[in-house]
């Protein structure tokens, strides 16, 4: 038995050696867009153990293969990485696309150091993650800045709007991971809900170029990335917490990281921070607290043919509005003008009382993409937000914890997008947008300031970019808006009469049914259709390896949004009567802009330039004063004009050493109406100078000195009006217009890393904003009337990279 199990196990032995291993496997390397060779790539075989090199063809062979699976890994210069099996089981031939795009690559990173732009020929600055995490403690307003041209319009230091290039609000289109921001963004006093820790890189885009995100962007694109997916095992995160002595804030967020090699991603960031009274360089500022919770999470798989997100953010803001800015009338507002200190000064607190703002934020998206051999790429997307805005004012008994502006924005948006990258030197990129808005605003005891309506958009757009040749590349874009709004809203009769609606707009009047009794309302049902089209064009020219030049014109066409029609109220945040005119057209904007670039290791400059023509721009105006039964108001009414706008900005920086370097950044804006007066909220004059000492050896120390230079705006329009002093009974000028004096305020920065352990470290940094303590009113600030702007303050902040 023992020899016959031996001769048996001889024979298996034989028949294993005898085993065809004279098979052949033959490859091809193409690129997946538009099916060129890829030369020199390098094929690790698993099996062997071995490497083989792709041929001029894209061709290589491996030999002597036996029958089963055979793994390859492929990898070349610029190329994602790709792994495949193939099952042998004769002589084989296989054609394998593999990614040849050096951008789409560079959209993923770990250390957030990324710089991809949205555009190739506007005018757009990149704020990295680097950048962007010393505003932790701070809002998306301030963060923007940091750019040249971008400003900011204040209702005290908590609600921040950016200002490009002269444009705020509705002109500013807000993209935050792929989805237009949609929360009231109408008021002066709405700062964007956007967490800013969210946030991986910022694009800020002056003008209307990028005609895939919308046509109405007047004044420009701000488009929001988080943090993309890698294709690795790994799994990393990042907390930072922070501390400052003016309002005596704190505040944390945190992020957490995982990818897998297979492209299934999942990430999820949190923060929370919260200021008490803040404080001017003189004295307290009494309620201007905020607590601030936001949370996001992504999930999905992510592989360059296709892919899938999911992403959910939540965010809610609870704001205190400085005590003494809350007018029971005129007479208020001329004391607080005259006196030039707030009214009402108590000792500090963290409790948030009226008149204060509380707004929620939900973002829901999904998204699937799909890319398809020598074509390009298709996207399917739907999201949805619900913005709820709560504005409460003081009031008294039981309707003292009862908003007096109640709004919920509920916004639905399905978006359809093909994007032909197959021939890298001519790219075309089309799509369609579909979107349904519902506003609601329940009775809150007073007259709604914006009534219930719904809101129907559709858009289509197509765009293109050529690469003519090595220096110059060319784009060029059309886009078609449709808007309808239906409202829903009550008009005292005698306001309806008064602005003559009675006359133009009889139609929208609805008759009361069976006993209906509305007083002395109205119930309407204003209608409106808008029509569109927006278009860009622009080139961009490399002069050499050190200079190039940005030429683009953009049209832009803006409806009016639904403030600027129906507004009829008393604006309690804002402690003003706003009116509305449902006669208002569409703005169209004509912008041209050109931008020179010089960039050699130790200076760079970028100058940018800019004209734009707005035909029907639309404003508020103060016009008056109306008395009401809580006492008498400024009147503001939305007028439109012809306007015309146009300045320049300049950024330098320069190595005067290894060490040391100086940054300059200095903007100025010039805008008038078609009768040259000068048009109300343009920036200043501002240059910021910066010294930066940096010693990379000192564990990575770096320090700057910042000196901050805000001209006196000498160009405005003179909308005082005369009126009585309710109190004295006297005629006085009420002063809404003149401007506050110029000036300089000092900052300082520092921060070093230490290593925790191999893989973790810690930041350190420390700063003073203020350094003098000055005391100062910014133009821009709607609170100047009634108290200063901040005054020192000194924040510390830890970073944990893990």
């Amino acid at each position: 038995m023992k020899y016959f199990l031996l001769s048996i196990a001889f024979s298996l032995f034989g028949v294993a050696n005898a085993q065809d291993c004279e098979f052949q496997f033959l490859g091809k390397l193409s690129d997946f867009h538009d099916g060129t060779s890829i030369v020199g790539a390098n094929i690790y075989i698993h099996n062997l153990d071995t490497y083989v090199i792709s041929d001029l063809d894209g061709n290589f062979e491996i030999e002597e293969l036996c029958q089963g699976d055979l793994t390859l890994t492929i990898s070349h210069v610029g190329c994602e990485t790709k792994t495949v099996t193939y099952t042998i089981i004769d002589n084989t031939f296989k054609s394998i696309l593999i990614e040849h795009h050096i951008e789409e690559l560079n959209e993923i990173a770990i250390t957030g150091q990324r710089l991809r732009k949205e555009t190739a020929t506007a005018q757009e600055t990149v704020l990295k993650t680097e950048e962007l995490e010393k505003y932790s403690a701070l809002n998306l307003g301030d963060a923007l800045k940091q750019v040249s041209g971008v400003s900011s319009i204040n209702t005290g230091n908590s609600i921040v709007k950016p200002i490009i290039n002269g444009m705020h609000s509705s002109r500013i289109l807000i993209l935050n991971n792929d989805v237009r921001l949609q929360d009231q963004e109408w008021g002066i006093e709405h700062a964007p809900n956007i967490d800013i820790n969210a946030a991986d890189q910022i694009s800020v885009i002056k003008g209307s170029g990028a005609l895939a995100y919308g046509g109405d962007a007047i004044g420009g694109v701000i488009v929001i990335n988080s943090l993309r997916s890698i294709l690795k095992d790994t799994l990393f995160g990042k907390t930072i917490i922070g501390a400052q002595t003016n309002g005596r804030g704190y505040h944390i967020s945190s992020k957490l990281n995982k990818n897998y090699a297979s492209g299934w991603f999942a990430n999820a960031q949190a923060s929370f921070k919260q200021n008490g009274d803040f404080e001017a360089a003189d004295y307290s500022l009494t309620n201007t607290g905020l607590k601030s919770r936001g949370i996001s999470i992504s999930a999905g798989k992510r592989r360059f043919e296709s892919g899938f997100e999911l992403f959910y953010s939540y965010l809610n803001n609870e704001i205190g509005i400085l005590s003494s800015s809350h007018i029971g009338n005129v007479n208020d507002l001329i004391n607080a003008i005259i006196l030039k200190k707030p009214a009402i000064i108590r000792d500090f607190s963290y409790d948030i009382d009226n008149p204060r703002q509380e707004v929620t934020h939900h973002l829901l998206k999904a998204k699937y993409f799909k890319r398809f051999k020598n074509f390009g790429k298709m996207s399917l997307q739907y999201d949805y937000q619900n913005n709820r805005r709560l504005e409460f004012d003081i009031r008294r008994g039981e309707l003292r914890d009862v908003a007096a502006l109640d709004l919920t924005l509920q916004t639905h948006t399905i978006l359809a997008d093909v994007n032909l990258d197959s021939n890298l030197n001519k790219k075309i990129n089309f799509g369609v947008l579909t979107r349904y808005q519902d506003n609601f605003a329940p009775n809150t005891g007073v007259r709604r300031l914006i009534p219930n309506y719904e809101k129907y958009d559709f858009g289509s757009y197509i765009t293109s970019e050529w690469r003519i040749s090595d220096d110059l590349l060319f784009d060029a874009g059309l886009r078609y808006d449709y808007n309808r709004i239906d409202a829903l809203k009550f008009y005292r009769i005698t306001r309806w009469e008064e602005r003559g609606y009675d006359v133009d707009f009889p139609q929208f009047v609805v008759p009361p049914k069976n006993d209906e009794d509305f007083g002395s309302d109205l119930l309407t049902n204003p209608t409106f259709n808008f029509h569109n089209l927006s278009a860009a064009t622009g080139i961009k020219y490399t002069l050499n390896d050190d200079s190039y030049l940005l030429a683009n014109y953009s049209l832009a066409s803006r409806s009016p949004n639904p403030a600027e029609l129906f507004s009829d109220g008393l604006h309690h945040s804002a402690a003003r009567i706003e009116l509305g005119d449902l006669r208002l057209d569409s703005e169209i904007s004509n912008r041209v802009s050109m931008t020179y670039g010089y960039d050699k290791v130790d200076f760079n400059v970028v100058f940018e330039t800019f004209y734009n023509s707005i035909n029907d721009y639309m404003y508020l105006r103060p016009t008056g004063v109306l008395q009401s039964n809580r006492g008498a108001f400024p009147v503001w009414e939305y007028e439109q004009t012809n306007a015309t706008l146009f300045g320049a900005d300049l950024t330098m920086s320069y190595d005067i050493t290894n060490q040391i370097n100086w940054l300059n950044k200095t903007s100025i804006i010039k805008g008038y109406d078609f009768s040259d007066l000068p048009l109300i909220d343009m920036p200043a004059f501002t240059t910021t100078n910066r010294i930066n000492y940096s010693k990379p050896e000192w564990f990575g120390f770096k320090a700057s000195l910042e000196h901050e230079w805000v001209f006196e705006q000498n160009e405005f329009p003179d909308f005082n009006f005369e009126i009585e002093n309710p109190t004295t009974g006297e005629s006085v000028i009420l002063d809404i217009s003149t401007p506050p004096p110029a000036y300089n305020i000092f900052h300082f920065y520092t921060e070093a890393l230490f290593a925790v352990t191999q893989r973790s470290d810690v930041v350190i940094a420390f700063g003073i904003n203020n350094i003098l303590n000055a005391s100062y009113r910014n133009y821009l600030n709607r609170l100047r009337y009634f108290a200063d702007d901040l005054g020192r303050n000194i924040t510390l902040q830890l970073k944990f990279n893990y």
